[in-house]
């Protein structure tokens, strides 16, 4: 038995170098010339005795395959929320999500206590309208227990034909007992840019997703809300709250809109020359050789100088947190509304085969002052909650400093400070009205949207003072 043993440990040794090599650790160390990347031999013993076990002892045989493949998840999993491993299925919807349109439910997942957490329910999707919020834990899905499920495998179940059922059992923050959601799952088109003019003079325009044709489509909008105006616009709300981030490339083309040409909008550090950027606001940069027209080349240049507010919430994360945080150095715009939600860091997806890749974390990303916004997020100019949501927003909002295994910010602790936590809201919020309805969804550029008035406000008050 224990010769049998032995041979399959060999055969685990085997399959894990090969694993190694295919992630080009080579390479890496190549790159990385101070750090000796040499096999851990004692590591990959106690690898292949525990492979052996599980192929000699296991209740039921377990393939090569998939035990090769859990041991790949367990190793990027472990390192932080955001990096993944990405079979072929998920490779293929990685790719389609980029271009704003996808099957399922709508809503930006991750892992937490082997259980699926919603960071943020995209905008306008059937989850946002089922009222799935920040927060929220999904213990099951239908009949199907979370728990043991990979983030992957829970991602495919919630997937499934348009026009059938999902049932949410999820487990919130002040809530008794798990609540079950029924969520109808649609083919996912997000409008990543909506645009309005909310009164004469003032435009207001929210990007709810950074994706491929995002900068083209801020554009287009920009264009028409000048042309709708009869003229320049005398003041503009840029709108990314609850934008859960997308494309690096879709940022620095929103910041570009609004930046002196070739101004710095975001730059990242990682160990590998790779991950060292510097991204300006220049064609080259948000174009990244797509074979476009420079769609930013005919912008009317009243938009490098337009008074501007930018509202962000803890919603806001990634590519919102870069275009915030670009401007607010700069000084082009006025950051109003909460702290946003953190995420600092850089994801690359690097293809391994098979149609499969992994998307690992190589770089933290800094604003052009050198801010590092892991785990911190932007801080607004001008502090402004909106009183009707404040308490659901403080109970259900998540940030990066609330995930599991969440990078650190060195900056953070050289001052000593703490990163910014999930609020604990002084009474339980009310999910429901007094009529034992749920919270109406806002309308796009409602009048009664506080934080948006509060906005045009400055806007105003600025362009008064500005003419005394």
């Amino acid at each position: 038995m224990r010769s049998r043993i032995e041979k399959i440990g060999l055969v685990g040794v085997g399959l894990l170098a090969g694993v190694l090599i295919s992630l080009h650790f080579s390479a890496i160390a190549d790159k990385d010339k101070d750090t000796e990347l040499a096999l851990p031999v004692e590591e990959l013993r106690a690898f292949s005795e525990v492979f052996g076990r599980i192929k000699s002892d296991y209740v039921e045989p377990v393939s090569d395959k998939k035990l090769i493949t859990e041991a790949i998840n367990g190793m990027l999993s472990g390192l932080d929320p955001h990096s993944a491993y990405l079979d072929s299925e998920g490779f293929k919807d990685l790719q389609v999500g980029t271009q704003g349109e996808f099957g399922g439910l709508g809503i930006e997942v991750g892992m937490e206590d082997g259980l699926v957490k919603v960071i943020s329910p995209i905008e306008d999707t059937p989850a946002f309208n089922a009222g799935i919020k920040s927060g929220d834990l999904i213990i099951k899905l239908d009949d199907a227990l979370v728990k043991g499920l990979s983030l992957n495998d829970a991602v495919k179940r919630m997937r499934g034909k348009p026009g059938s059922s999902v049932l949410l059992t999820i487990v919130r923050k002040n809530e008794p007992k798990p609540l079950q959601i029924s969520v109808t799952r649609a083919v996912i088109k997000v409008q990543s840019v909506k645009s309005k003019l909310v009164e004469s003079g003032y435009g207001f325009v929210r990007i709810t997703q950074f994706q491929e044709h995002t900068g083209e489509n801020l554009a287009t909008a920009l264009n028409k809300l000048q042309k709708d105006n009869n003229g320049p616009l005398q003041g503009l709300v840029l709108d990314l709250r609850n934008d859960p981030g997308g494309l690096l490339t879709g940022a620095v083309a929103v910041s570009s809109a609004f930046l002196p040409k070739d101004a710095l909008v975001v730059y990242t550090e990682g160990r590998t020359e790779d991950a060292k950027m510097r991204l300006t606001a220049s064609p080259e940069n948000y174009l990244r050789g797509s074979g476009k027209s420079d769609y930013l080349k005919d912008l009317p240049a009243d938009f490098k100088n337009v008074p501007m507010v930018v509202l962000v919430n803890g919603g806001s994360a990634s590519a919102s947190e870069i275009v915030a945080g670009a401007l607010q150095d700069h000084k082009r715009a006025v950051i109003m509304g909460t702290q946003s939600f953190g995420k600092g860091s850089v994801q690359t997806i690097l293809p391994l085969g098979n149609n499969t890749a992994i998307k690992l974390t190589t770089a933290r990303y800094f604003t052009p002052n050198g801010r590092s916004i892991q785990a911190k997020g932007i801080v607004p100019d001008i502090l402004v909650e909106d009183p009707a949501t404040a308490a659901l927003d403080n109970a259900f909002r998540l940030r990066e400093s609330d995930l599991d295994k969440h990078l650190s910010n060195n900056q953070i602790e050289e001052k000593g400070e703490t990163p910014v936590k999930q609020a604990t809201p002084k009474s339980q919020p009310k999910a429901k009205d007094s009529d034992g309805n749920k919270p109406e969804i806002a309308e796009f550029g409602a009048k009664n949207d506080y934080q948006l008035n509060q906005a045009l406000n400055v806007l105003k008050s600025a362009r008064i003072f500005h003419g005394k």
